[in-house]
């Protein structure tokens, strides 16, 4: 079976991708920050847990080894965790979103990177946004034109960069970002906008699930491929 970790999977997009790369025949350890309500999505969902705090060093390694130990190898890793680094523009909350959104993929791909090595079909996918997108953030028609959200999309705009920068130093394992669609959770809950996490979390699987042949460096959305 295919061995799956998703941080921040407790809620939202990440816990929706749990659920059905689940159906799929998955196993997947939800990750997540709090341990109480990480054990008790993973409880709802038949999942495995691991304490996951992509913003600490010694949290990630202990989740890697835990999954090294019982499993032997990682197939696939969704890099969900984020937050929106919204309120007052001042340095610790650009430090906070950064380490949050760009950094914590750096710390949770380098401690996954043996384990990945170890699959026949290495997949990483990070759930990034076209609020990243130099494209998207300058047209009036798109949606993030009028988003007022600086640092979440500079760190998205990492994100991004990271994937593709991944995909080339790392040619075994495919690598690809993913816009999945403004969607209703706690993060967007000011602004009352968004669609299911189910119906956003097919894009996150999509990916997920690639062939060996399938494409790494890309940032994609339910459509295909997004310029950025």
């Amino acid at each position: 079976m295919t061995v799956t970790l998703i941080t921040g999977a407790n809620k939202g997009i990440g816990f929706e991708t749990a659920r059905q790369l689940l159906a799929l025949g998955h196993v997947v350890y939800v990750g997540a920050r709090d341990v109480e309500r990480g054990e008790k999505a993973a409880a709802a969902l038949g999942a495995r847990f691991v304490q996951l705090d992509v913003t600490d060093d010694a949290s990630v390694s202990r989740a890697l080894a835990t999954i090294g130990s019982a499993e032997g190898r990682l197939d696939v890793l969704v890099n969900n965790a984020g937050i929106l680094g919204d309120g007052v523009t001042d340095g610790p909350t650009a430090s906070r979103a950064f380490d949050t959104n760009a950094v914590g993929i750096v710390r949770v791909t380098e401690a996954a990177l043996p384990l990945l090595r170890r699959s026949s079909n290495p997949t990483v996918v990070t759930v990034s946004s076209s609020a990243g997108s130099f494209w998207a953030v300058t047209n009036p028609d798109r949606p993030e034109f009028n988003l007022p959200l600086a640092l979440y999309s500079a760190s998205k705009a990492a994100a991004t960069m990271l994937t593709v920068q991944y995909a080339k130093s790392q040619p075994g394992i495919k690598f690809n970002a993913v816009e999945p669609g403004t969607t209703a959770t706690d993060l967007t809950a000011a602004f009352g906008i968004g669609r299911e996490p189910e119906e956003s979390a097919r894009v996150v699987v999509r990916l997920a699930t690639l062939d060996a042949d399938g494409p790494t460096g890309t940032f994609q959305d339910e459509n295909g491929e997004v310029p950025w």
